[in-house]
């Protein structure tokens, strides 16, 4: 059965287009974020700031998911970071962030190309 927030917004919706085209800046900071990370810390002060426009519409989700993205990488870097001269971990630590985050921003970009939103794995 489905669910009624995957519903696909009403064509013409600006206040939804908006909303969304926002989710995409974000996804589009977050992955340059790879390069410059200040791109990040932008995104994440973006999606604070319009999330509570976005409450209650499937782009929150979006949000959301950004907003998480960001804090727990953020969290496992320093993380990694402080363990890098701990046997290795510190690198391995900072592997798996890089992919999860590579992960977490190509599966909400998908998602919101579909207009859909975004759902965690775990």
């Amino acid at each position: 059965m489905n669910d009624p927030r995957d519903a696909i917004d009403v064509p013409g919706s600006q206040t939804i287009e908006g909303l969304r085209s926002v989710a995409l800046a974000v996804y589009v900071l977050q992955g340059l974020s790879f390069l410059w990370g200040i791109t990040a810390v932008i995104g994440v002060i973006v999606d604070y700031v319009k999330l509570d426009d976005a409450r209650g519409t499937w782009v929150e989700s979006h949000l959301r998911w950004q907003i998480r993205t960001f804090w727990w990488a953020l969290f496992w870097s320093v993380i990694g970071m402080l363990l890098i001269f701990a046997f290795g971990l510190g690198f391995l630590i900072l592997s798996v962030v890089y992919f999860w985050t590579i992960y977490r921003v190509v599966k909400g970009w998908l998602k919101l190309t579909e207009r859909r939103p975004v759902r965690p794995a775990f």
